[in-house]
């Protein structure tokens, strides 16, 4: 029986064994197809580009006009939005009556200036009687009194003319310089009142201001270029106007105010723009396009290989292993597709620009040079 076990058991540990042999081996885990990516070998190049600041369009000239005597308004000479020139007549309050009493203010004068007269004449007379004793020194006192008074009409009477003779005049409103009117606030009929009333606006138009805030960094280079604003046609000023195109005339720096802003650390820079062909209106904003002068190469990348995480700037850099590793990197200005890349790179250094998506630190990758335009 004993042998009959021994048989059974080493039957057992055949099968165990052949089991055991038999077993299908676990399949190895392959590593990652490579990533297809398309990189760009990042290179110096010259650039000429422009720093923008945000700007808007004022005129060098502009008053309200306000009504500076109370009445009706009797005439409109202008069509709204058209262009005046200095002393263009614009509108009448009242004119017929500030004529009138300004005419009988002057009748009245010439009155007083006649009573004036008879007082001097009585008075001279009655003082030469006098001295020969021919008449009561109470008369003589009498004709001197009525001349003082005489003389004092004469002075209120002139008064009178004076005020009236400022009303007469601003009964009518020219243009203070040449330049474009707005629309009217006041038609023909309206009651205005005196210095309360803004009939209209009239504004410079030609040449035009454009106002910047300039960081207090930056003064030192401004305050170069006002100093040498070189030739009439040079490019160093240009507007990109509200439809992206670039307007057609250079300006130049007028000004730097007086101080900086504490609140901001900058300060109001204003520059001049000729607008003959009256493409610039008041209030347009708009942005100033200053050439920046720095000669020398850039380390240029494709805008489209820079991300974003946090306010930070990052690229994916291929290494000799095919390998990608994330790089943070200082961004200068936009050119174009391509961007400045002031730290964080080397020339030579090949950054990933499509692809990017299926990337993480040490990601191994298939490169493709990628299709920039130069």
């Amino acid at each position: 029986m004993g042998k009959s076990i021994s048989k059974s058991g080493l039957f057992f540990s055949s099968i165990l064994f052949f089991s055991a042999c038999s077993a299908p081996k676990a399949p190895e885990q392959k590593a990652p197809p490579p990533v297809p990516v398309s990189v760009y070998q990042v290179t110096k190049q010259a650039a000429m580009y422009f720093d923008n600041y945000p700007a808007t369009i004022t005129p060098l000239n502009q008053v309200d006009l306000k009504a500076q005597v109370t009445g009706y308004i009797t005439g409109v000479y202008f069509k709204d939005g058209q262009h005046v020139s200095k002393g263009q007549k614009l509108y009448d309050i009242d004119r017929l009556q500030y004529q009138a009493n300004y005419d009988q203010a002057v009748a009245n004068l010439n009155v007083a200036k006649a009573s004036l007269a008879k007082a001097q004449q009585d008075a001279d007379r009655y003082t030469e009687l006098l001295k020969q004793d021919a008449i009561a020194k109470q008369k003589v006192d009498y004709a001197l009194a009525d001349l003082q008074s005489a003389k004092m009409q004469v002075a209120a009477a002139q008064a009178n003319v004076s005020r009236l003779s400022n009303d007469l005049r601003f009964s009518i409103i020219y243009a203070p310089f040449d330049g474009t009117i707005g629309i009217s606030q006041a038609k023909i009929g309206t009651l205005v009142t005196a210095n309360q009333n803004i009939l209209n606006t009239v504004s410079s138009d030609d040449p035009m201001a454009v106002d910047i805030a300039v960081d207090q960094k930056d003064i030192s280079r401004f305050i170069d270029l006002q100093k040498n604003p070189g030739k009439p046609s040079d490019s160093t000023f240009t507007l990109a106007l509200p439809d992206n195109s670039v307007y057609s005339k250079p300006g130049y720096i007028s000004l730097l105010d007086r101080a900086i802003d504490p609140q901001t650390g900058t300060i109001k820079t204003r520059l001049i723009f000729n607008n003959t062909a009256g493409q610039l209106k008041a209030g347009m904003n708009t942005t100033l396009r200053v050439r920046n002068n720095n000669a020398g190469l850039f380390l240029m990348a494709p805008y489209k290989a820079v991300l974003e995480q946090m306010g930070e700037f990052f690229v994916f850099v291929v290494n000799d292993s095919s390998k990608v590793s994330q790089k943070k990197i200082s961004l200068g200005t936009r050119i174009g597709d391509k961007i400045i890349v002031k730290d964080g790179l080397q020339e030579g250094d090949k950054v990933v620009t499509e692809g990017i998506q299926k990337l993480k630190e040490g990601t191994k990758v298939m490169a493709a040079p990628a299709k920039v335009n130069k």
